[in-house]
């Protein structure tokens, strides 16, 4: 599995993301166009993530909310400035398209641990860190095993297990698995939140 995970993997990557970037490609321009519009200008959102071995690279999304804040400057709630075109973007995970740059850059993989916040990285212990030792995904397996619906020690354990257990065959798995989740619209948030609250630590 030596030769899959530290070759076979990435060029499936390349060429899958290449191929799935062209065939929506007329996709993105009109997702680029409704979100310019909902956000007054600004239909990407960009931002520091770890990759592979801790290194820092830009994640590129769509803008699924606006930037709006209340009379002290302060950011409003998440769930306060999820557009509605951002909500049905990220309920049909359409919000994910622009990581496919990311993927044919080779700063990401199509299947891998999610990458988290930069202000995550010091909070990390031992064994969380090890989820750092692929390259990141736009799916995984902790996605496919609740997203943001479980918390953060389930969705480590689920990463670093991934991790030791990268096969063709669990990527297909994952793969199908999110296509169903997809579909089903499972698991994009939490009860009372637009996203996954946020990791303050062990």
């Amino acid at each position: 599995m030596q030769v899959y995970r530290n070759f076979l993997k990435r060029l499936i990557d390349l060429i899958v993301s290449l191929v799935a970037f062209c065939l929506l490609l007329p996709l993105f321009i009109i997702v680029t166009i409704l979100l310019f519009f909902a956000n007054h200008g600004k239909p990407f959102f960009v931002q520091p993530r770890p990759g592979k071995d801790g290194r820092i690279f830009k994640l590129i999304k769509f803008k699924t909310m606006n930037d709006k804040k209340d009379a002290n400057g302060h950011l409003l709630p998440d769930a306060e400035r999820l557009t509605a075109v951002g909500s049905f973007i990220r309920k049909t995970s359409l919000d994910e398209i622009p990581q496919l740059i990311n993927v044919i850059k080779g700063e990401m993989s199509l299947i891998g641990p999610r990458p988290l916040l930069v202000e995550y990285l010091p909070l990390y212990n031992d064994k969380q860190k090890r989820r750092h030792e692929v390259r990141p995904g736009i799916t995984g397996w902790a996605q496919v095993n609740g997203r943001n619906t479980i918390g953060w020690k389930e969705k480590f354990d689920l990463d670093v297990w991934y991790v030791d257990n990268v096969n063709p065959a669990l990527d297909l798995k994952i793969i199908l698995f999110t296509a169903m989740k997809v579909v089903k619209r499972e698991g994009v948030s939490q009860q009372g939140h637009a996203t996954m609250t946020k990791f303050d630590g062990n």
